[in-house]
């Protein structure tokens, strides 16, 4: 029975302990979001679990790091809760150190004020309600130098930033962005001028990159907002060349089957009639095998692999069937190599790694314009997919089959033996290749202008 009093006295204190704890929950408007905030002392805040979908909060020893929208922020973890909700902590908003609001703890959770994290990551704030700053290009300077220009992009807060060639034109895609549309002059000598224009949500900036110049972009978190800092001129390695190569002067490779007991090489001369045309109009191509001679499988394999466009060529071989025609098989199976296929997936992303893998599209697209250019030629061509074909699936870039007829199909043998329909098989697979070639070079990346060939 003594101990009863002690049990009502400690309590007693308990009850005392959270009524001199004064807070009270209320709601927040978070970025758009409805949240639960605290009233601690007539300071408005917000626990570690609440932010953490906005900003990641991570507590440091007797800190609490605070990272999100380009910002740093480093507050102190005060357990006395008056103390904290007072004015006199010093804080670090990025590089500066104010007197602040700083983080503590209630009921064994952190929690973060409001207006501190506003000021520090230069959001909207009042009670009840915590805005993000729009993600706006707030001003183009630039810096010329002796042997590199630099182009700096201020911006109210963190964006996400994609850097393309197109041609010999290098876009920096602000991602999400409001920006003025208007043109930049410089005095630089490698930038002269930059042009900014929004395209839908998004605002980019471009230049003409000059010759024998690189670029390097990245950001550089300042106070008030982040900045993206390009710099591009002959004093910056160009560290994609190999890639670049492969658009200045793309590999086409030509595999025609060999068919027996046609009184002719109906595949190869095709090939060959095709590789006429490519070559003259100066893109590099390669034929797998000639009258007496065939590359070994492994050396097939390596071309195929290196290849910017695979071609198959064929003749559908079936006993007693009744089929007939061409036929544009599209490859659509596994690459045996993991790194192509993640590419392929998405699970990879780096930069320019469309130059080294083209996606199933890339297929796709030359099986259009290849079927596109036989029905010009007046040749209906089927379309198909093939899954199971070892050279077409070691190819990284666009691979297909073409089966020019049916070995066992009387009117497919008599088109073959025509010279209508050889022109018109060799004429459809040069236009085409050349075309996909060219579009893939003006749409991706940059182009020595006398590496690439033209339409045939």
């Amino acid at each position: 029975m003594r101990r009863w009093p002690r049990l009502l006295l400690t309590g007693a204190l308990v009850l005392a302990g959270l009524a001199g704890a004064q807070f009270t929950f209320t709601k927040l408007n978070l970025a758009g979001q409805q949240v639960q905030s605290v009233d601690l002392y007539g300071a408005e805040y917000a626990s570690q679990v609440t932010l953490g979908d906005l900003l990641d909060v991570k507590r440091d020893g007797s800190l609490v790091r605070v990272t999100g929208l380009g910002h740093v922020l480093l507050l102190p973890l005060d357990e006395d809760q008056v103390r904290a909700t007072t004015d006199f902590n010093t804080v670090q908003l990025d590089a500066q150190r104010v007197q602040a609001r700083t983080a503590t703890w209630v009921n064994g959770n952190i929690y973060l004020p409001l207006d501190t994290l506003a000021r520090g990551l230069g959001a909207a704030y009042q009670k009840g309600k915590f805005t993000l700053p729009t993600r706006t290009l707030q001003n183009v300077s630039s810096r010329a130098g002796k042997d590199t220009d630099r182009l700096v992009l201020d911006l109210s807060r963190d964006v996400t930033v994609r850097d393309e060639l197109k041609g010999t034109v290098l876009r920096i895609i602000l991602k999400g962005t409001v920006g003025q549309t208007q043109r930049y002059t410089t005095r630089g000598a490698f930038i002269p001028y930059a042009d900014v224009k929004q395209e839908g949500e998004n605002t980019v900036v471009s230049f003409t990159l000059p010759q024998n110049s690189g670029y390097r972009v990245y950001p550089v978190v300042r106070q008030g907002g982040t900045r993206i800092v390009v710099d591009v001129g002959p004093g910056i390695p160009n560290d994609t060349p190999v890639l670049m190569e492969r658009l200045a002067k793309p590999l086409i490779v030509l595999d025609p089957a060999r068919v027996e007991g046609l009184g002719k090489d109906v595949t190869l001369e095709v090939a060959r009639r095709s590789a006429e045309l490519l070559t003259k109009a100066g893109w590099q191509v390669k034929l797998t095998r000639e009258q007496g001679s065939a590359l070994p499988l492994n050396e097939k394999l390596r071309l195929a692999r290196a290849s910017d466009v695979y071609l198959a060529l064929d003749l559908g071989r079936f006993p007693k069937t009744t089929r007939g025609g061409v036929t544009v098989y599209e490859n659509t199976g596994r690459s045996p190599a993991k790194f192509v296929n993640a590419l392929r997936n998405g699970t990879e992303n780096p930069p320019l790694g469309s130059l080294a893998v083209g996606d199933m599209g890339a297929t796709r697209r030359l099986s259009e314009l290849l079927r596109g250019e036989l029905k010009g030629s007046g040749v209906t061509a089927r379309q198909d997919s093939v899954a199971r074909m070892l050279t077409l699936s070691e190819t990284a870039q666009a691979a297909l089959l073409l089966e020019v007829g049916w070995a066992g199909n009387a009117q497919d043998r008599a088109n073959l033996g025509t010279e209508a329909r050889m022109q018109a098989l060799s004429v459809s697979v040069a236009r085409s290749v050349a075309t996909y070639l060219t579009a893939r070079a003006n749409n991706a990346s940059q182009v020595a202008s006398a590496g690439a060939g033209v339409t045939p």
